[in-house]
């Protein structure tokens, strides 16, 4: 229970990448504030299954991370319920694939606006804080498109190249506190989102969806497995450790070998 008494905040995290990160800091002892998409019921049924399987204080805010006053009131809102903000773990994320001269312009506002803008705003309100107890972690949530580029991907890859750009800045900014910030850069990730991405590939080329999950990891996934949830939990739950305390501005790569290539 190396997190007992800390208090997180994970976006994006009532499914995926997010909810595996939930999972893996609850189970370290961390009180958890979820946020994110979903039916009111399940996000009720899921705070009340993750409080009885780790035994922690587990609330959930539903700020639209495309407002800037929302996300200050998520911020505002988990002090009030735990005391204090000691994890930040930006995570929330949307993707939209086009050639960039069909790119829709509305879709490259909304992707900027939850990929990046929000991350900056989550840790503008949470960095005093842990500011006055001189310790803190803030992980990023970018991908193996923060490092490196696919086509179509337009918005997708501008907005986790800026993540990766403040990543940087935040852990120069911190380096001499107890605060620290990293990314992680996962590759491909069986989540929702990679599903739609699968669904789509498999449609449009006559693929069975067994076939379409071998091509899309083929193409860029030397290792042809897809990198879990409680991989990129249990990272960032050891980022969160005493012995990661000097690990600041890193950006550690999940990808199967992608970036090896």
């Amino acid at each position: 229970m190396k997190l007992q008494g800390k208090a997180a905040i994970i976006t994006g995290s009532t499914s995926g990448i997010g909810l595996g990160i939930a999972r893996s800091l609850a189970k370290e002892g961390a009180s958890i504030m979820l946020n994110g998409l979903g039916d009111s019921g399940e996000i009720k049924s899921l705070q009340k299954s993750l409080a009885l399987e780790f035994g922690v204080p587990v609330h959930f805010h539903l700020a639209n991370m495309a407002k800037t006053a929302e996300i200050s009131e998520m911020v505002r809102d988990t002090v009030e319920a735990f005391g204090k903000i000691d994890i930040l773990v930006n995570n929330a994320g949307i993707q939209f694939v086009a050639p960039l001269e069909e790119f829709p312009p509305e879709k490259w506002d909304d992707i900027l606006s939850i990929n990046l803008s929000s991350s900056f705003h989550c840790i503008r309100n949470a960095l005093p804080l842990m500011k006055a107890q001189n310790w803190g972690r803030i992980i990023n949530v970018a991908s193996v498109h923060g490092l490196v580029a696919s086509p179509g991907k337009a918005a997708y890859v501008a907005a986790k190249h800026g993540l990766v750009g403040l990543t940087k800045v935040v852990a120069l900014e911190t380096a001499s506190s107890g605060i620290t910030c990293n990314a992680i850069c996962p590759g491909w990730v069986l989540t929702p989102l990679v599903q739609r991405q699968i669904d789509e590939l498999a449609r449009n080329e006559n693929l069975s969806e067994a076939e379409a999950r071998e091509r899309l990891l083929q193409e860029k996934q030397p290792s042809k497995e897809f990198v879990t949830t409680e991989q990129i939990g249990e990272t960032a739950a050891f980022l969160c450790s005493p012995a990661a305390a000097q690990i600041r501005g890193a950006l550690i790569n999940l990808d199967g070998g992608w970036l090896a290539q």
